[in-house]
């Protein structure tokens, strides 16, 4: 087994120009399977912890019928007062105007309360969120993002200063960090404010003070899903065991949701890249037959003096199999130069583009697959030469 290899070794040195064409079809193929699936699964895994930083503690509720037992915020505090579920915060958005430098543009508004600054996991860049004594009081106050605040007055050191929201002036008394949330995180780049729950309803006439939406915070000591079996069960009293009149959501679900797609994403692209691995295999096997046609002189040699069929077999298959793990070596190689590239490139994203161990394993497998595969039938073809027709080739 050595002698083959360094025989191999040999052989494709002989023709070292002849050994990187043949062996680019297996480079290109093993950096497609590794780049784009790594790509996906870097990108992937950015994205998820984004999403589970938007609120895998917390689910979603939206009321669509009431049996005629409205919500209102009396009611939110009354469900607080339960064991079995964390913070509530219910909130109303609705979309305005925002006037700055006497030009308008469009803001979107949500009407909040203070639980729901630790249940989105807001961050403060300056001042404070909205207060309960602003919602017992109707303050016109608001909390705007940094964008917000670039936009509508200029600078981001802002507190104290007045806007006009839907005509009305509001005083900023927060600014909020674009780096998380629901709503922060995902908008970073919107004009956004928050203002007390019962402040928003003096902005439309279509905006009511009934709670149709709001958030769910898990405690410390409950599982998301048993905060959602406690929130149900809630519901479903109050709303005469109807489980079309409201609908719970989570970020579990979302995430699920992109787990799924991530598969098929990397099942396929796994499969085109399988598919350049098998055509740069098939270039394999043509070269191995020229070889073999060439060295038919050399085989009736070592046939005559008593090589047997198994090492004219061994010696040409693991020809076909160092090219391709050769190939396979540089194509990992380049793609570890290419994710590190991407890497750089994209720093401002915070995504990080690494191999995937699993992903190398499986190419070198496939590769050692193809080399056997493709290599078997010319050596095959070899070994099964007579002596004598061998030695009268005068090709």
């Amino acid at each position: 087994m050595i002698t083959s290899f360094k025989m191999a070794l040999r052989s494709i040195g002989s023709n070292k120009m002849r050994a990187v064409l043949t062996m680019l079809g297996i480079i290109i193929g093993v950096m497609a399977l590794v780049v784009l699936v790594s790509l996906v699964n870097g990108a992937t895994t950015s994205v998820t912890n984004s999403v589970s930083g938007l609120g895998s503690n917390m689910i979603s509720v939206s009321v669509s019928d009431n049996k005629g037992k409205p919500v209102y915020l009396d009611t939110v505090d009354e469900w607080m007062a339960k064991t079995d579920v964390g913070l509530i915060a219910p909130y109303l958005s609705t979309t305005s105007t925002v006037v700055a430098d006497g030009e308008s543009s469009e803001i979107t508004v949500y009407g909040v309360t203070p639980e729901f600054y630790d249940v989105q996991g807001l961050t403060l860049s300056m001042g404070r969120f909205i207060k309960s004594s602003d919602i017992a009081n109707h303050t016109y106050v608001c909390v705007i993002n940094e964008n917000t605040a670039t936009e509508a007055i200029g600078y981001i050191d802002c507190i104290g200063e007045a806007i006009h929201i839907g005509g009305i002036e509001y005083t900023i008394v927060g600014v909020l960090s674009d780096n998380s949330s629901l709503t922060t995180g995902i908008t970073s780049n919107s004009v956004i404010a928050y203002m007390p729950f019962t402040s928003i309803i003096r902005l439309s006439d279509s905006i009511s003070s009934e709670v149709t939406k709001f958030y769910v915070s898990a405690p410390e000591n409950k599982t998301i899903d048993e905060v959602k079996q406690a929130v149900t069960k809630v519901l479903l009293e109050r709303f005469e065991d109807d489980e079309d009149a409201f609908r719970i959501s989570s970020q579990s679900v979302l995430e699920d949701a992109m787990s799924n797609i991530t598969s098929i994403l990397t099942l396929l692209l796994g499969g085109i890249a399988a598919i350049s691995l098998i055509v740069g295999g098939i270039g394999i096997m043509n070269i191995m037959l020229v070889t073999v046609t060439e060295r038919t002189r050399e085989i009736g040699i070592r046939k005559a003096v008593g090589a047997s069929r198994s090492t004219i077999l061994t010696q040409f298959l693991m020809e076909a199999v160092v090219l391709c793990m050769l190939g396979c070596g540089l194509g990992i190689f380049l793609s570890w130069v290419i994710l590190q590239v991407v890497t750089t490139v994209v720093s401002s994203l915070a995504m990080t583009f690494a191999l995937d161990g699993k992903v190398v394993l499986i190419a070198v497998l496939f590769c050692f697959l193809i080399g056997v595969v493709f290599g078997l039938y010319p050596a095959n073809k070899a070994a099964k030469m007579k002596p004598i027709d061998a030695l009268h080739y005068g090709g």
